[in-house]
């Protein structure tokens, strides 16, 4: 019984190879393909030729790895490391070279919202900013400032971690954690 589900399993490993390499034939063996196309010389060297290039600091943690971001009318539309950077030497860890994918995110929080009957409503700044800081004003007020924790996160940069720890030390606290995953 054990040598037939073997053989089984070999069997449909082969299918998929084989089947992966029939899909693979059609997309990138046809030479009049449009779903592909080799890249241009001219493409390979500068996507964006009319961009300004900014040499800049990745602002993800406090390494200072460097960034040459390409940036079109206002809009940042591509980004590079800096090979020639003292720090980060022509390299990037997967988070630096992630930034422009945060900023240009869909799923990225733009607006405060708030739950209202089982549905987000968007909401002012004001609102937000208001019930917030009146949560954390009653909560301070009934059992301590101890009584609540802030916690960093891998996902925010180095001076977004330096606004937290301050925030934590305004409201009286030393609470305060990360997730650190760098």
């Amino acid at each position: 019984m054990r040598q037939k589900t073997i053989a089984q399993r070999r069997a449909f490993l082969k299918m998929s190879a084989l089947a992966g390499a029939i899909g693979a034939t059609q997309v990138f063996g046809a030479e009049e393909s449009k779903v592909l196309r080799p890249a241009s010389t001219q493409e390979i060297k500068e996507r964006y030729p009319n961009a300004q290039k900014i040499k800049t600091i990745c602002t993800h943690c406090s390494v200072g790895c460097g960034i040459i971001a390409e940036v079109i009318d206002g809009v940042w539309v591509r980004q590079e490391v800096a090979q020639d950077h003292p720090v980060s030497q022509g390299g990037h860890c997967c988070k630096g070279a992630d930034m422009i994918d945060r900023a240009h995110s869909e799923t990225r929080l733009r607006y405060p919202i708030e739950k209202v009957g089982g549905k987000w409503e968007r909401i002012n700044w004001e609102q937000a900013f208001d019930k917030v800081g009146n949560q954390l004003k009653d909560i301070r007020e009934k059992y301590g400032p101890d009584s609540v924790m802030f916690i960093g996160s891998a996902k925010v940069s180095n001076e977004q971690s330096y606004y937290i720890r301050k925030f934590a030390a305004f409201f009286g606290t030393n609470n305060i954690d990360h997730q650190a995953r760098i």
